[in-house]
């Protein structure tokens, strides 16, 4: 069996989904191994996303999870990464498949963010491969 992390991101918990997204992760076969809220530092965020450091988005990420409350999982199944990231959809809500986490329950877009400047609130973040996830895992729970 695989792990991942997924993070519910402050736009997740702030529109109270917390629930509706755990549903999903457990209907599509997932366990929820582990949980936490937490309210992470700055410098534990920029750690997080030290692979963007230097893009454009990267101060503006930062700023929004930085000292929020987000809900840390630890997810497992047979090939949870990839299944997990098919349950979350693609990172631009407006661009996600219906039926997909992103596409349901998102309400924001990369353009109207920019315009915004500010973050893309797209609910959820989640390990994009294996060997990012047992790094992220490490970081977020010490597994």
């Amino acid at each position: 069996m695989e792990r991942t992390l997924v993070l519910i991101k402050p736009d997740g918990v702030d529109r109270n989904l917390i629930g509706e997204i755990i549903k999903r992760f457990e209907n599509g076969g997932l366990k929820v191994r582990d949980m936490k809220m937490v309210a992470p530092k700055k410098e534990f965020v920029e750690i997080h996303y030290a692979m963007h450091k230097g893009k454009p988005f990267f101060d503006l990420l930062i700023k929004y999870l930085a000292n929020r409350q987000v809900v840390a999982m630890v997810l497992e199944g047979k090939d949870a990464v990839a299944l997990v990231r098919k349950i979350v959809g693609t990172t631009d809500p407006s661009k996600a498949d219906k039926g997909t986490i992103r596409g349901d329950l998102g309400n924001d877009s990369r353009e109207k963010a920019d315009a915004e400047h500010r973050s893309i609130y797209n609910v959820i973040h989640a390990s994009g491969t294996p060997e990012e996830a047992k790094v992220e895992l490490k970081l977020w729970f010490g597994k």
